[in-house]
């Protein structure tokens, strides 16, 4: 009883410093660059735009990085860093490897914005405000994005691997890696409405077209052509990981609340998708699935609100010893 009693209680410290250290920072304001970059939001904007138009893809691979790099350290820049003699980055982790992209975007965006403002605007706010203009450019919510956060000089390859949920968690492991990010339930469920856009690889959805698609899916005969298309460029026996499937098959361009009604019909292309409307311990999370497949403005609405508090997850150590990134794949010299 006194072990489990000290258990406890050091748990709850531990929660409680992660918490007060993030309350701790400095806030974030909308008008950090008011003075120093005036013109900050309105370049990533731009290079954003002509990102988009020439891929519409795009978009999402930049809502990724903003994803990949906030469950990481927090929202710090870190997924941006490269490999070096000194440093092991983020990008080569298991989870990240391969299903990352989009960093010469943020490049462009950086050289733009070091022309115009020196040494001012972090990568991390850099890919803050990409996230919110690549949601918008394909038709998604808008929101204001607080900023002042600066670049970590530090990655965490294995913070990858326990953070960031896999395609094939159970339900309770996606929603604690979630809370541990100080992220509810319905913040879980709206942000993975995220996964409306983007591809996903043969190797995150092998288990589940071969599994118990059959079992969750109705089998329409839109649903019976799909699962014979993912089929056979994902074979069974392997080979083909690296093959690409939208996730959205209906309108995966397009950001919208398609994906949750593709959950109603069973169809959900990854497993940890699917949980949120097919677990037995999915009470909650099924009625939020529901819920925003009815009202596309209450999802948006949600998820604009779940982006600001994601985005406000910053990393402690950065106000200490963090900095403004000339090139947002190395620390300063």
């Amino acid at each position: 009883m006194q072990i489990k009693s000290t258990i406890f209680i050091l748990s709850f410290f531990t929660i409680f410093c992660f918490k007060f250290l993030h309350a701790a920072n400095p806030s974030l304001s909308l008008d950090y660059y008011k003075s120093s970059c005036p013109n900050a939001e309105a370049i990533v904007r731009k290079e954003m735009e002509c990102a988009v138009q020439s891929d519409l893809r795009n978009a999402a691979l930049i809502l990724r990085l903003h994803f990949h790099d906030c469950f990481v350290q927090g929202c710090d820049g870190s997924v941006l860093l490269d490999d070096t003699v000194t440093l092991q980055g983020e990008k080569k982790a298991p989870t990240n490897l391969n299903a990352l992209k989009g960093f010469e975007i943020i490049d462009r965006i950086k050289d733009k914005l070091e022309s115009e403002c020196p040494s001012i605007v972090s990568c991390a706010d850099l890919l803050s405000y990409a996230a919110r203009d690549a949601t918008v450019l394909v038709g998604g919510p808008y929101w204001d994005v607080p900023v002042g956060r600066k670049d970590s000089k530090t990655a965490s390859f294995s913070q990858v691997e326990s953070n960031i949920p896999g395609a094939n968690d159970g339900l309770l492991s996606i929603i604690a890696k979630f809370m541990y990010q100080s992220l509810s339930v319905t913040d879980m469920v709206a942000l993975s409405g995220a996964h409306t856009i983007g591809m996903a690889r043969c190797t995150n959805y092998r288990a589940r077209i071969y599994g118990d698609y059959q079992t969750t899916a109705t089998m329409s005969n839109i649903a019976e052509s799909n699962l014979k298309s993912l089929k056979s460029t994902c074979p069974a026996a392997g080979g083909g990981d690296n093959n690409e499937a939208a996730m959205d098959y209906i309108s995966p361009n397009l950001f919208n609340n398609a994906y949750y009604h593709i959950l109603l019909r069973g169809e959900g292309l990854l497993n940890s998708d699917q949980e949120l409307y097919s677990s037995v311990v999915g009470v909650q999370t099924s009625k939020l699935v529901k819920k925003y497949a009815e009202d596309q403005i209450a999802f948006f609405e949600q998820f604009s609100e779940s982006m600001v508090k994601m985005g406000n997850l910053t990393n402690p150590e950065t106000y200490v010893d963090g900095e403004v990134r000339k090139n947002c794949r190395f620390v300063n010299i």
